[in-house]
């Protein structure tokens, strides 16, 4: 009969296996939420597929006055700059290219493209706001970083839709102290929505500010209407804003 030999691991082995379990146990999960998310409205459309004249021209000055690397009015004074500029559609893409090029940086896009079906559309609308929400504040590699969602104003906020297709309730924006609109207004495209996650393992925003952007210089006629109040005068060969 074959004989059998049973190995036993030295006490020392046994110690060394056991400090490295204990390290892993209590070495804390890193925390994965970004540090700030901005999230904006693309500019004024022509029409399903692009953006107007003015569209493209607030698409410039956002990336000359608040956006860009070198911004005149930077949201990201004192820090190292975006870590990503997200989009869904055409109009988004459009809108913040001109943004991300100044920094080096490519559009991730959760892409939802035109189509005949509007219900399809709106199908595909929810399911890749979901995901990128999803992305956002769970992917490590934003923990800690700002990021920058340019996006389809009714998956912003709208009361009218449901609560888990929204950016305000699936980043929480709803928890906050004072939280924002129920409703992006479908006047407005001049406003950043700036959330700040300050409690560490936690994606419970603690900070939310409004800035309606306001442009200057070759810039000055991009309008900056207030929150809820028309576009005055409306842009020409843009769609009309209901």
């Amino acid at each position: 009969m074959e004989a059998h030999t049973v190995k036993t691991l030295s006490q020392s082995a046994i110690t060394a296996i056991t400090a490295i379990a204990i390290a892993a146990a209590v070495v804390p999960t890193a925390r994965a939420t970004p540090q700030e998310i901005i999230i904006l409205r693309h500019g004024e459309k022509k029409d399903d597929h692009a953006l107007c004249d003015m569209g493209a021209k607030r698409a410039d000055a956002l990336a000359a006055q608040y956006l860009g690397k070198g911004a005149a009015n930077s949201l990201f004074a004192g820090t190292d700059g975006p870590a990503a500029f997200f989009a869904i559609t055409l109009h988004p893409l459009e809108t913040i290219t001109p943004a991300a090029a100044t920094w080096g940086l490519p559009v991730i896009m959760f892409s939802v493209t035109p189509l005949a079906d509007k219900n399809v559309v709106m199908t595909q609308l929810n399911r890749r706001t979901q995901e990128a929400a999803r992305a956002v504040l769970s992917d490590p590699q934003w923990s800690g970083k700002i990021v920058v969602m340019d996006w389809e104003h009714h998956h912003i906020a709208d009361a009218m839709l449901p609560p888990e297709v929204q950016l305000r309730h699936l980043l929480n924006i709803d928890r906050v102290a004072s939280p924002p609109s129920a409703t992006w207004s479908g006047k407005n495209y001049d406003y950043f929505w700036i959330v700040k996650f300050g409690l560490p393992g936690s994606n419970a925003p603690t900070v939310f500010t409004s800035i309606k952007q306001t442009f200057t210089g070759q810039f000055q006629d991009v309008p900056a209407n207030d929150w809820g109040a028309k576009e005055r005068p409306r842009p020409p060969g843009c769609i009309k804003i209901k």
